[in-house]
């Protein structure tokens, strides 16, 4: 595994590319290490259940159709992703009042576990990422991250990306 993010940090690349090439392998080492310290294994819930785990934990009553705009996945494979969630027993459906149609999704008792499972997993993994850095040096990484986020916002916003 070493080897390959040693192959993906190429230090002929110049600065900005390879700052980008950093996050990239920096964010699939720790989708890797979360999903594979999950109690029901890898197998078991994909990284797109994760996410919509995460989004109905957040979010509530959300229905289907917000999910479908959130995630930018279409409807038919956030049903299925709903169905396999549901079958598991890791969310809960009920019939909004004003639109019979739709449904509203929550955690379910063992879904709630599992995103708090997944919670703490993501926060153990953050630390330790970070524990190299000093104070400092993490608030220092945490601003550039943001300027950098911020470029990249405005030049969504104005059509440039």
């Amino acid at each position: 595994m070493s080897k390959q993010v040693d192959n993906v940090n190429r230090k002929d690349l110049p600065p900005a590319e390879q700052a980008f090439e950093l996050i990239h392998a920096i964010m699939h080492l720790h989708r890797a290490q979360q999903l594979r310290g999950l109690p029901e294994g890898p197998s078991e819930l994909s990284h797109m259940e994760g996410k919509a785990l995460g989004f109905i934990a957040r979010h509530p009553g959300a229905t289907q159709s917000e999910l479908v705009t959130r995630s930018r996945r279409d409807k038919a494979q956030i049903a299925r992703l709903i169905g396999h969630l549901r079958e598991r027993g890791l969310i809960e459906t009920q019939v909004d009042a004003q639109d019979r149609r739709s449904q509203r999704l929550q955690l379910s008792a063992a879904g709630q576990r599992l995103h708090e499972t997944q919670q703490e997993r993501w926060r153990k993994l953050a630390r330790q990422g970070m524990a190299s850095l000093s104070a400092e040096e993490n608030r220092l990484l945490v601003a550039l991250l943001q300027k950098v986020e911020q470029s990249l916002r405005e030049d969504a916003d104005t059509g440039n990306a």
